[in-house]
């Protein structure tokens, strides 16, 4: 499995704000957790102690990067079902993410109502999304045409996977920014399948974002494994939304590491030599390598960020499955009027 060519445009979106060397290392470490928080939810899947997982691994540097360009308590996020990288850089604590595996009672997003992996957080300005695909990209553009009516600057950031573009929320969602030249930026993060459709067989178009000129806005096309790259993409598209030139579509191309969900067997429709050659686009391991080489990373601090997310995942895991469930009362609240 190779990554398009012509994913490497860079050089063509412009320079990105400088980072520092703690600011990359910030941005390895969440890379780490939100793998290691993904591997030991399958952990809990395998062993009867979580229902349901869908997996970021393989995306964490297009989340990672495109949220580290996003104002942190200010701008909003609404992340898709894979999004965990995303909600973790925007606030959201370890903690809270097991509470919602658990379905615990103090789960920020729900309250433990909700399938695992639909994040969302009101005070870090995450919003939920529904089960049906698609739903969060039109609520991204209603929140950006309210905060233009508002008068302010908050850019709508929202996630979605290559099949989701096929939605009709996509499109009216597109059309709607596009037209009030709203500050919102639509990032697909294209792993190739569509649960377990590859792409060539449900669209036409080579690229998701060669749809953006339709609808009058960029589309940007960014290596969704180098996490520098999308950061870059992702900055550009924020200063043009605050200066208000109108939306973004970017189209982050990501390896999907797993099968599509825990329910899934991605062996029975993905060649075997191309599972075998997943690993060798695995996006944190080319992270790693490029801050060695920089000389920003070496054993010893790479052995202690992992020992410090070891820490932060065990010590999520035993205080989610020991808080208490929902009330059985309270089952009504948030679906009835009190």
């Amino acid at each position: 499995m190779t990554l398009p060519a012509e994913t490497q445009l860079l050089h063509e979106i412009g320079p990105a704000p400088a980072l520092d060397e703690h600011t990359m290392l910030e941005m390895y470490r969440y890379m780490l957790l939100a793998r290691a928080l993904d591997e030991r939810m399958w952990l809990l899947n395998r062993s009867g102690k979580a229902p349901f997982v869908i997996s970021c691994q393989g995306h964490e540097a297009a989340q990672i990067g495109a949220a580290f360009a996003l104002e942190r308590g200010k701008d909003f996020t609404l992340p898709y079902y894979r999004g965990l990288g995303t909600v973790l850089v925007m606030g959201m604590s370890p903690r809270e993410v097991m509470l919602a595996i658990f379905a615990r009672a103090a789960d920020p997003s729900s309250g433990g109502r909700q399938m695992p992996a639909h994040y969302g957080h009101r005070k870090h300005k995450i919003v939920t999304q529904s089960s049906p695909v698609g739903t969060q990209i039109a609520h991204a553009a209603g929140i950006a045409l309210a905060e233009k009516i508002k008068g302010g600057d908050a850019v709508a950031w929202v996630s979605f996977g290559e099949g989701t573009s096929s939605q009709g929320d996509f499109h009216e969602a597109l059309n709607l920014a596009s037209v009030h030249r709203l500050a919102a930026i639509f990032q697909c993060e294209n792993n190739d399948y569509a649960i377990s459709v590859p792409m060539n067989k449900q669209m036409a178009v080579k690229s998701v974002a060669d749809r953006g000129p339709a609808y009058g806005m960029p589309g940007v096309k960014v290596d969704g494994t180098d996490v520098l790259a999308t950061y870059a993409a992702t900055a550009a598209a924020v200063a043009r939304a605050r200066a208000g030139e109108g939306p973004t579509l970017i189209e982050a191309h990501c390896v999907r590491l797993t099968p599509h969900s825990s329910d899934d067997n991605d062996r029975t429709y993905r060649p075997a030599d191309e599972i075998k050659s997943l690993r060798t686009h695995d996006p944190i391991a080319h992270f790693r390598d490029y801050l060695r080489e920089h000389g920003v990373l070496d054993d010893a601090i790479d052995h202690q960020l992992r020992a410090s997310v070891k820490h932060d995942v065990d010590d999520a895991t035993t205080f989610a499955e020991q808080a208490p469930l929902p009330d059985p009362a309270t089952l009504s609240r948030h679906v009835y009027a009190d």
